[in-house]
């Protein structure tokens, strides 16, 4: 069948194909709406019918994302099918701005499949990061804490099937089974709002368990939308973000110092990564002048109250009369 639908090639290979994660999870490409070629579509529609392309799309791609300018990216979609250990799930939980649809314990039997860590991830708590790991514990207490995590997951496996046998409700037979056991679930999300996932998922410091999801969520994307991903990696996951304060001791230098200053233009203007655009921008943020910040003050004498604007409203509700039936 054939369709006027973009599609992406190297996305439709992906269809269907389910990519392990640590022991029992994987995620699947179920479904994607647009790639690259939707993303200047969307930014392009306020050019207006007929209108010449500004620029290539790889280039108004880098834009968009250099400026953040997001809503374009939103007009791409993609689903996946995902199995992790529900601790894992929660953390995706966290990003608001996906659709989930999960399976349920309450209809369907919960199948005992429970993530046990290898030897090199189970580490000791960071004394500097009170969320992170550490160097490895040793082997002896590796074995010993796997014994006593197969000994608490037999105990919950044993109540919750006793309680079915029973015939007490899934919905509390599963309430005291662990947060190692796995669940899945259908996730949707825009790629505007995946990236952001991606940043703080795919860092150094994130969980490792969902740093492993986010890896292969990555790769996909690097298929379906390859000059979005690019230019993701270059002005969100590898780029630094600098205070007011930290960019002004930058400036200053390159203002006060004519050598330096020479020689930086000199760099930049060389440089075969940057377009034309890209070395004006830049050049304007390091030679610029300073803005002054706004002060956001707010003045609340002039402030109202609820009651002035009910009557503003009150005074706007059309009145009249209803024409009499013969």
């Amino acid at each position: 069948m054939q369709t006027s639908r973009v599609t992406i090639p190297a996305a439709e290979r992906l269809l269907g194909c389910y990519f392990p994660v640590l022991d029992y999870g994987f995620v699947s490409l179920v479904d994607y709406m647009g790639g690259d070629e939707s993303v200047a579509q969307a930014a392009r529609v306020s050019y207006g019918s007929g209108t010449k392309k500004v620029s290539k799309d790889t280039g108004l791609i880098r834009y968009l994302m250099r400026h953040w300018h997001t809503t374009p990216s939103e007009m791409v979609e993609l689903k996946f099918h995902m199995k992790m250990p529900i601790f894992v799930a929660r953390q995706l939980v966290r990003h608001r701005t996906a659709n989930i649809n999960e399976y349920s314990g309450r209809y369907s039997l919960m199948p005992m499949q429970f993530y046990t860590p290898q030897n090199e991830e189970f580490c000791k708590q960071a004394s500097n990061n009170k969320q992170g790991r550490a160097e490895p514990v040793d082997n002896i207490i590796y074995h010993n804490a796997v014994s006593a995590m197969e000994n608490a997951r037999n105990a919950g496996q044993a109540n919750y099937e006793w309680l079915l046998e029973n015939d007490v409700a899934k919905e509390l037979a599963r309430i005291d089974l662990p947060l190692s056991m796995y669940t899945e679930w259908y996730w949707k999300i825009d790629l505007h709002n995946l990236f952001h996932f991606l940043r703080l998922r795919c860092d150094s410091h994130a969980q490792w368990e969902i740093q492993q999801f986010g890896n292969v969520i990555a790769g996909m994307v690097k298929k379906l939308a390859p000059a979005s991903f690019d230019a993701w990696v270059d002005y969100r996951l590898e780029s630094v973000n600098m205070s007011r304060q930290e960019f002004d001791i930058i400036r200053d230098i390159m203002n006060m110092n004519e050598e330096t200053a020479t020689l930086v233009h000199s760099r930049v203007q060389s440089s075969s990564e940057l377009s034309s655009r890209e070395k004006r921008e830049f050049e304007a943020k390091l030679f610029g002048e300073k803005h002054d910040v706004p002060l956001f003050d707010l003045d609340v004498s002039k402030s109202k109250d609820a009651e002035y604007f009910v009557k503003q409203a009150a005074f706007a509700v059309p009145t009249f009369k209803k024409v009499k039936k013969e």
